[in-house]
């Protein structure tokens, strides 16, 4: 079972500009051994996926993840993610400090005895090699008090694993999302914030789905059409103000009607006179 939580440093200066810390960890139950650590700016399901995703690639996928009730931690993608994987995904109960012990310890370690004395950072990369330094010259050499005296590092090399299977196919499988989306007149459509451009013009007014793998950030999502796959590139504004728009999907959800004539003082002539229009021109019968 692995624990991931979220430690508020103290901000640092990028130039010249106070920004956040946020230092995301993950821990193995059994042996306080710490599977990754980074430092970011933001605390998002995003920030976590990536640790996760580097933790995985390491020591493959674990039996449960343990984690408290943040936003950072109830994504839809998380829930995607682990169940693929197999792993069972535990929330904590609100307001039960107690249950979060292991890695309130950690971090409780982390500040005493580094982050307390890294002095005036200009990046989050300058954090990151003190904090990975101090895990694994110290923390995971130290004798700890709760495995009676072991270092975590002797207990995690020494637990017996299964042999698993699990490979970087199944990892982007398990971070693969998607999505239904209506391209637009444009062959536009967006996705994550962003508005992305097809090739596929004949696609615009309809509806796809759009697939994105989060193993790779910056990987660009595709689109899947008769059996291929067509990747999506972002949106040049200068380019696509000068392509070709669509006319066959003005309006997709209310097609265009012919339009109904009406004439309301004719009519009343028509009525007054005892004529009959001719349906949909106006015209005398």
């Amino acid at each position: 079972m692995w624990h991931s939580d979220v430690c508020h440093g103290a901000a640092i200066l990028v130039q010249g500009k106070s920004r956040p810390v946020r230092i995301h960890g993950i821990l193995d139950d059994a042996s306080r051994y710490i599977l990754a650590l980074a430092a970011h700016h933001t605390e998002r399901e995003i920030d976590m996926l990536g640790l996760m995703i580097s933790a995985v690639r390491k020591h493959g996928p674990p039996d449960a993840l343990y984690l408290d009730n943040g936003s950072t931690y109830r994504g839809q993608t998380l829930s995607l993610a682990c169940a693929r994987m197999g792993t069972a995904l535990i929330h904590a109960k609100p307001y039960d400090a107690p249950a979060r012990g292991k890695m309130e310890r950690f971090w409780r370690s982390l500040r005493e005895g580094c982050l307390d004395f890294v002095g005036s950072l200009s990046s989050l990369h300058d954090l990151n090699v003190r904090l990975w330094a101090w895990v694994d010259e110290h923390y995971h050499r130290a004798p700890h008090g709760g495995l009676l005296g072991a270092t975590p590092q002797s207990v995690y090399e020494t637990t017996p694993r299964p042999v698993d299977a699990f490979d970087e196919s199944l990892l982007r499988k398990a971070l693969t999302i998607q999505a239904r989306r209506r391209v637009r007149r444009d062959s536009t459509l967006p996705m994550d914030g962003s508005d992305w451009e097809t090739d596929l013009h004949f696609l615009a007014g309809k509806l796809v789905t759009v697939y994105r793998c989060l193993v790779e950030p910056n990987e660009p999502p595709w689109i899947e059409h008769e059996g291929r796959t067509h990747v999506l590139h972002l949106v040049n504004p200068k380019a696509n103000a000068h392509r070709p728009r669509s006319s066959s999907c003005l309006d997709v959800a209310h097609p265009a009607r012919k339009p109904v004539h009406f004439d309301p003082p004719k009519a009343l002539l028509d009525k007054t006179l005892g004529r009959k229009p001719t349906r949909g021109t106006g015209e005398e019968s």
